[in-house]
């Protein structure tokens, strides 16, 4: 049995998740795991200075779970993939190459996940357009007058600086260019990968 992990990080609203769903339904023996499904209760969230809910962290985020499931998925991706109730591709087992998609905003921030991913993309889109985005986004708590600029923008620019400084061997992508085109250009390289493996 082989397997592949594959990051997808980027900014808020730059199109990770759609990214990672499209890959996983061209991939077979894939599944998802999105960061987003981990964050921890609102209560939890402490604020900043300025009462903005500090949710760009890692702190705000269930990361030993997220780990846990990593980490299942990893030891027995075939039992993994059947509690998510997803078909396996019949076959034959020394040809069967499992891949994991991990997705979301701090992944390559986290040290212990980011070590695991055998290739790693990063969306990226410009501050206009990410704003624009994340207007037009429903979020539960609603995102407060000013937050984006005084909260989820400066958070992006620190938590990218952080990920560059540790963490090399990612693919940027201009998350301007269409779903299609973002998608062709990573099945690509991943059904490279799967075929190194086979």
């Amino acid at each position: 049995m082989k397997t592949l992990i594959i990051g997808v990080g980027g900014i808020t609203n730059g199109g990770k998740s759609t990214l990672a769903k499209s890959l996983h339904d061209r991939v077979p023996n894939s599944c998802v795991i999105a960061q987003d499904s981990y964050f921890k209760e609102d209560s939890e969230v402490p604020e900043d200075d300025n009462g903005f809910k500090q949710y760009d962290t890692l702190d705000a985020l269930h990361m030993d779970k997220m780990m846990t499931d990593v980490i299942s998925w990893q030891r027995d991706p075939e039992s993994f993939l059947k509690q998510q109730g997803q078909n396996l591709q019949c076959q034959s087992d020394e040809k069967k190459v499992f891949v994991l998609i991990v997705e979301g905003f701090l992944i390559f921030n986290h040290r212990p996940l980011n070590e695991l991913f055998n290739r790693r993309y990063f969306m990226e889109i410009p501050y206009e357009v990410c704003k624009i985005r994340r207007r037009s986004r429903v979020y539960t708590p609603p995102d407060p007058p000013g937050y984006f600029n005084g909260y989820v923008w400066p958070m992006y620019l620190k938590n990218r600086q952080e990920m560059d400084s540790m963490t090399s061997g990612i693919v940027c992508l201009d998350g301007l260019k269409t779903k299609e085109e973002l998608l062709a250009t990573v099945c690509k390289e991943v059904n490279q990968e799967i075929e190194k493996l086979k």
